[in-house]
Formats: C-alpha cells, structure tokens, sequence
C-alpha cells in the first residue's frame, strides 16, 4: 500500500509511476484520493475546533455551576455542538475507509532503475550461466520421459482432480521430493535460512496484506464454508508471520524459507502454453521470504536473487537472469528479477523464479514494523523469491540429463536424496 503522504506531497511522481506500471486512470484515480483525502482533512479541522469548543465552554460551565450561576443555554448549545461532532468523525471515518479501498487498487510504484517498458518483450536480460548442453542424438521431451520412465500421469491425475494437477508415480514422485528436501537443506546450511512449514491455507486479510486481493481474486481457490483460500505460494503466510507486529532492528535481516504445495486458477492464462508441467493449477515450490531494514533491501534483492541462482548452478543447468521491465512487474514489486532455465527439448527458457522486492508495500497492509536503535518506528521492507519452483525445474532436469538409450542421470549432489543416480526405462 502506498503512503498517503506521498500521494498527498508527490503526486505527479506518483501518477508517472502508476502509468509505468500500465495503470488505467492514473490521473483520475489519485485526483480522486487528493480530493476524499482533502476533505478528510477538513472533516477533522471542523471537527477539532468544535472539540475545542466544546472544553473551553465545558470549562465555563464548572465555572458556572460553581459560582451558583445557571449554564442551562450553555449547556443546551454544546449537546448540538457535540452532535455536530459525531456527524464529522463519521463522515472522516467514511473518508478513511473509501480512501483505504482505493489504496489497496493502487500497486506499487516500481523502482527508478527498472527498466521502462509495457510489456514482457521490454524485459532486459541481465547475464547467462553456464552453456546450453549439445547432444549426439535426438532428444524427447519430458512428456515422453516422464512416460516412457513412469514418473508422473497427467491423464490419471485428471482423472482424480482436473487438467493441472499431476500425479507423480515411482521415481518421479521421489524426484520432486528429493528437489523439495535439496533445496530446504542448501538455503538452511549455505544461505542461513530459517526453514518454516506453514499453513497451506489463509484468511483474507493475509491475501490483502501480501497484495494479492483484491487484485488476484479470481485466480484464487476459495473454501466459501471456512472464509479460506488455498495459497498461491507460501509467501503468503511466511509475510503474515509478523503482520500487527512491531520487531526489534537488531533481529533483521530474518531470512525463512518454506516448502508449500501452491494453488492457482489461472484464470488469466488462456491461450498460454499448458502441456505437460508446464503451467499448473497445483505444483510445488520452496520459497525465499526476507524481511530487512528500510536502508537494506535493494542490497538484498540481489544477495536473494544469487542465492536462488545457486540451486541451477549446483545443479548444472543453463539459465538467464532477466529484469522485469516496469510493465511487466507484479502488483506488490518495485524491482524483480526472473530466473529462466534453458529446456533443451523445448527450446526455450522456462521461468523457475521471481525474485522480488516490495518495499514497505506489503508491511504497510500487514502493519509489519520495526524500531530503530534510536526509538524510531519504520515499516519493514519485505522481499521474497522463488528458490525454486518444481516443475519446470524437473522439466530442465530430465531433458537435459537425458541420455541416448532413453535413461536420465541425476546430478550428483541430488544423489544422496534420490537413492539412485540414473533412472532407466526397464526400471
């Protein structure tokens, strides 16, 4: 959520962000809280010099009544005064609350050194590692892999559940565990994260604070009986940890990780590429949560975007770091950076991470804050990045360590979690 304060003293700077990040009526939109919030302000004008009113006459009337002296008219002209009183902190309270629903429509303002763009083809690619690998033979994708070596059904999982939920089977189900586990351990011993296991399901005041509603709604799946949605990834309650809370600067950076199952409609994706893995309504994904000073957290988008980078290189796979333009970024993000794995049977780079910062835009929603060591209490900037998602990873991983007689090796620091090192088809 944005600072009023800023709206109020900055809103040209505003309005120039908002049309960067390709919102519609900018102008229109912060015309429109200038002017509820002007007259909010003039609500409370009115209504603290009738408060003060109000004392200095119920001083006379002690006065008054002590000296023996009636104060019945007195007494008469503040009931009124007082009712005027209650009707101007409603209309202030009605301001607050329209000026709060606005709010929460407006994204974040992306950074100054974003890139200026409308669309993802304005992205700007930022470095390579490593090489695309070169193969003797011809290669099958990882929907021929996973069937001809049985590591998932997508046709049983559809059976049981709908397009979009797979349903791993033998050495696959046991791969995406592996991954799952691997990538716990690396960000716990190498990184200094915090593993947290948290509840796969949230109320939607945790969706509001994290940016998600109401933006989002319909890409959510609602339980209407229990007021909860399932997590579209589990930054959502990770961020919530702390929502309502005033930490001590002295405990930051706090850095948790966390695996979650992670739910979405994907409503807005029709027409994108859906075979196989790679787009799903349920998949797997370790997340990256990072809550740091106000001073800190450009530094640390950096830091977290090397850091998920790390699990592609241990596990020797080519991938590109791209730069979200401004009109590419998400709702909550100011900056982001997206990791791409190269996919050698689909020929493309496929998005395994988004690695982002949000400023203060979600702690202002969450209330998340902290005191400096000279007493002063800031919101918290809070950051968060795929360390990585599952599926397109296991994508990149079984086509690329395809071999000719139709097996797949495993890389070997997934070996000691795996059991095996090569999965073959007569297995």
């Amino acid at each position: 959520m944005l600072d009023i304060k800023k709206i109020r003293n900055q809103p040209e700077e505003i309005i120039r962000g908002l049309r960067n990040k390709n919102q519609k009526n900018a102008d229109a939109t912060i015309d429109s809280i200038l002017k509820k919030d002007e007259d909010r302000r003039l609500c409370i004008e009115k209504a603290n010099a009738l408060k003060n009113q109000r004392n200095v006459v119920s001083q006379q009337i002690a006065e008054m009544k002590k000296s023996g002296n009636s104060a019945d008219g007195q007494i008469l002209e503040m009931r009124t005064v007082s009712e005027e009183i209650k009707k101007y902190d409603r209309k202030i309270k009605n301001f607050e609350g329209e000026i709060f629903d606005i709010l929460l429509q407006i994204p974040n303002l992306p950074s100054e050194t974003s890139p200026v763009g409308r669309t993802e083809d304005e992205n700007v690619e930022i470095r390579q590692w490593g090489e695309k690998k070169n193969f003797g033979f011809a290669l099958s994708d990882h929907l021929v892999l996973g069937k001809t070596l049985g590591l998932f059904d997508l046709n049983r999982g559809s059976k049981i559940s709908g397009s979009g939920f797979p349903l791993y089977t033998g050495k696959g189900a046991k791969l995406e565990r592996a991954l799952i586990n691997f990538m716990l351990d690396y960000h716990s011993e190498h990184h200094g994260y915090t593993e947290i296991f948290p509840p796969f399901l949230v109320n939607r005041d945790s969706l509001t604070n994290t940016g998600q509603i109401p933006k989002l709604e319909e890409d959510m799946y609602f339980c209407e009986k229990d007021e909860l949605f399932l997590i579209p990834t589990a930054e959502v309650p990770v961020t919530n940890i702390f929502k309502d809370e005033i930490l001590k600067e002295d405990r930051l950076p706090i850095k948790y990780s966390a695996y979650s199952s992670c739910f979405r409609r994907e409503a807005g994706s029709w027409g994108k590429e859906t075979k196989g893995l790679l787009r799903l309504h349920q998949f797997n994904k370790v997340e990256l949560v990072n809550f740091v000073s106000a001073n800190d957290s450009f530094a640390v988008l950096e830091r977290l975007t090397n850091e998920a980078e790390k699990i592609l290189q241990v596990l020797g796979l080519h991938y590109r770091v791209i730069e979200l333009c401004t009109g590419d970024l998400s709702f909550s993000a100011t900056k982001c950076y997206d990791l791409e794995v190269w996919a050698p049977a689909e020929k493309r780079y496929l998005e395994v991470s988004s690695c982002s910062n949000f400023t203060d835009f979600q702690a202002r929603r969450g209330r998340i804050r902290y005191r400096r060591a000279d007493g002063k209490v800031e919101f918290i900037h809070t950051l968060n990045g795929s360390g990585v998602a599952t599926p397109r990873l296991l994508v990149a991983l079984l086509e690329t360590y395809q071999q000719p007689d139709g097996s797949v090796s495993i890389p070997e620091i997934l070996q000691p979690y795996t059991g095996f090192h090569r999965i073959s088809p007569t297995e």
